[in-house]
């Protein structure tokens, strides 16, 4: 469902896209190839993970105020480290955002729809 939401929100170049869920979810998209990403898992704070302070566990453990700060941070780790053009950020928990980095977007889940009709009809696009 996650990268079906990151191929529906794809708009050329290189983009990050990350999902506010359960986890945290994660794809490249440049130039047409998309690659699911296991960024969530990689280490950030007191010997715990990206996903263990911008998840659901995270929200719930830190509170609103400060995982949307965690969240703005990671994004611009991910950012710095990835260098994409764009990053969209969708998944469930993204509407618990106010405001969201700079140069970001927000995603949207009906755009899983728009990525699976695009697997089908675009032949360029590689996964």
């Amino acid at each position: 469902m996650m990268l079906m939401q990151a191929i529906g929100s794809y708009e050329g170049g290189r983009m990050l896209f990350l999902g506010l869920g359960t986890g945290l979810g994660a794809a490249m998209i440049a130039d047409n190839v998309a690659q699911p990403m296991e960024l969530a898992h990689l280490p950030y704070k007191k010997g715990k993970s990206f996903e263990d302070y911008v998840g659901e566990r995270g929200l719930e453990k830190r509170g609103k105020k400060k995982w949307r700060k965690y969240v703005f941070d990671v994004v611009d780790r991910l950012r710095a480290a990835m260098q994409p053009d764009y990053v969209v950020i969708g998944g469930g928990n993204v509407d618990k955002l106010d405001e969201l980095p700079a140069d970001s977007r927000r995603g949207d889940n009906t755009r899983a729809f728009e990525g699976g009709f695009r697997l089908w009809r675009d032949k360029a696009l590689i996964v």
